[in-house]
């Protein structure tokens, strides 16, 4: 059996998320799964490195499978595409150790959540972008950013749904930047618990409205209490963009 690693891009907006659920909502891991499965002539199951909610997108989704093909690795790619929808895109692929998993193996995952910040809506955006008419204060928000850098409990910045033994995670980067009517914040860390990005990014919304203020941020990653937290932003805004092993 060979260990396949492939690095997809997708546009999440018509699926209900990457994991395979029941009753047969459309979700990326079912498509590809279905792809795989015409090309190897057998149920081939995939792991992802992130397994995004419904509307999340992806640059750089890392999934790994077994097969028992003889397809050339260079082949991979374009056998793929072949199959996949024009929403999904394998961008690479390669074949590693036995032991390699594509989430338990991963160092790290990076995360961009774009805010388009303008008086009037954008149509090409809507579907990549948060749209939000009043001017954030960008400075107050990079200022709340700082003090969630580092290894705490995000226990605040976490939604019930998916049990962990941990709430503990290192964010080793969160990076609030405009670019013209574009808000990005970037997110790198260890890992992610249930909604994490969309819920800070949520409270540093709140931030750059004036609403609340850094050191308020400050007590409510100290408080581990989601209900002291931002709402959860939406999830079209929100992108895997890199996964590090």
């Amino acid at each position: 059996m060979r260990n396949i690693k492939v690095i997809l891009a997708y546009d999440g907006t018509r699926y209900c998320g990457f994991q395979k659920q029941p009753g047969g909502s459309p979700t990326i891991q079912g498509v590809l799964e279905a792809c795989l499965a015409q090309l190897a002539g057998e149920e081939i199951k995939v792991t992802a490195a992130g397994r995004t909610d419904a509307g999340v997108h992806a640059r750089g989704q890392v999934v790994n499978f077994f097969a028992a093909w003889t397809i050339p690795t260079d082949r991979v790619v374009p056998a793929l595409n072949s199959l996949l929808p024009d929403d999904i895109a394998a961008l690479a692929a390669e074949e590693v150790p036995a032991a390699f998993h594509a989430r338990k193996s991963a160092r790290a995952k990076t995360y961009v959540y774009t805010v388009y910040n303008a008086p009037v809506r954008h149509p090409l955006y809507r579907l990549y972008a948060l749209h939000m008419e009043v001017p954030l204060d960008v400075a107050g928000m990079q200022a709340a950013a700082a003090c969630l850098v580092g290894r705490h409990d995000f226990s605040s910045f976490q939604n019930t749904g998916r049990p962990v033994a941990s709430a503990v995670r290192h964010l080793y980067e969160v990076g609030v930047e405009r670019d013209g009517p574009l808000v990005k914040f970037t997110f790198r860390a260890d890992g992610f618990l249930y909604q994490m990005v969309r819920i800070i990014v949520g409270t540093l919304l709140e931030v750059g409205l004036g609403r609340l203020n850094p050191e308020g941020v400050r007590a409510i990653l100290a408080a581990r209490d989601r209900r002291r937290a931002g709402p959860t932003a939406p999830p079209h805004g929100l992108c895997l963009e890199h996964v590090e092993y």
